[in-house]
């Protein structure tokens, strides 16, 4: 049996969902159930019927989707698929900021662990991270742990922002002379960037959006030829659904090494042996959902 008809047959005795973020592999996006952004993702795992869910993403997103849903099983197919961005900020160093900032309201950015969303006032994504911001009654903000997302929500609002130095060594990878000589190629295409990009490669772009956003934009868009500054997983989903429109890389480096760790292999384990389980202590997953539930009532932006 090949490996797409066993992971079939395990999703239908396991009662599960395949989940997919959209760096993933593309043989992993085409055997998911659904492909998306990562919170986008948690929340299509609350509104399945499916008791499994098999997260292919890194380990922010499998905790997300244990925050949401307590009584289903989580599985992370690779526990190594760890987010380098999330591991630069801990409960413990935030607490520390907080205490230089006793008036700042604390902004996460979804890609940080369960704990650090603990220790937060309200959560975002790089879709709604300015809407969320302003819609803080507080002028002061410690927004962690992405700088980058930080100083491109800074100049869409009044208040103080305090970045964290935390980046996406990924989107880091993606310099403005890679999307320049791309444009000098490419004239009339359109430069989509990803927020979580150096700011001087986002001051290049026609549109900065989320990966959600960039699929949306990109389908609607009257345009036929795009550069985009993103991690390259994006770039099969977007030719998959635009299949007479050209997508060119902003960056050819821009490959996310734990993003690809998940294989058909890997589900295939997960589904088989019920691994890795993702369990988040009740205390720190009550607090946790309290930022995710606050972020929902502001709006998800894209």
């Amino acid at each position: 049996m090949d490996e797409v008809k066993r992971i079939k047959q395990l999703k239908k005795e396991r009662n599960a969902i395949i989940l997919a973020h959209n760096y993933q592999r593309g043989e992993v996006q085409d055997i998911a159930d659904f492909v998306g952004d990562s919170f986008g993702l948690s929340q299509k795992a609350v509104d399945s019927g499916a008791e499994t869910i098999v997260f292919c993403g890194v380990d922010f997103m499998a905790e997300s989707a244990a925050i949401l849903n307590p009584e289903k099983t989580v599985l992370m197919p690779e526990t190594s698929a760890q987010c380098p961005m999330a591991a630069m900020i801990t409960p413990a160093s935030l607490k520390l900021e907080k205490k230089k900032y006793p008036d700042a309201a604390v902004v996460c950015y979804v890609n940080t662990p369960a704990s650090v969303k603990a220790e937060s006032d309200i959560c975002c994504t790089s879709a709604n991270a300015i809407k969320v911001v302003n819609a803080l009654p507080e002028n002061e903000i410690i927004f962690v742990p992405d700088r980058n997302l930080a100083l491109f929500v800074s100049a869409h609002t009044t208040k103080k922002i305090i970045p964290w130095n935390g980046y996406c060594p990924t989107h880091h990878l993606i310099l403005p002379g890679d999307i320049l000589l791309e444009k000098e190629e490419h004239p009339d295409a359109q430069i989509l960037v990803h927020p979580e990009c150096r700011p001087d490669v986002v001051s290049l772009a026609d549109q900065v959006l989320s990966t959600a956003g960039m699929l949306k934009y990109a389908k609607q868009s009257g345009s036929r030829e795009f550069i985009i500054g993103t991690e390259l997983g994006l770039l099969h989903r977007l030719r998959k659904e635009n299949p007479d429109k050209i997508f060119i890389p902003g960056s050819k480096y821009a490959v996310c090494p734990n993003m690809k760790m998940n294989t058909l292999g890997s589900i295939i384990r997960a589904l088989e042996n019920n691994e890795h389980i993702i369990k988040i202590p009740e205390d720190i997953r009550i607090k946790a959902k309290k930022s995710l539930d606050r972020m929902l009532e502001v709006g998800r932006g894209d």
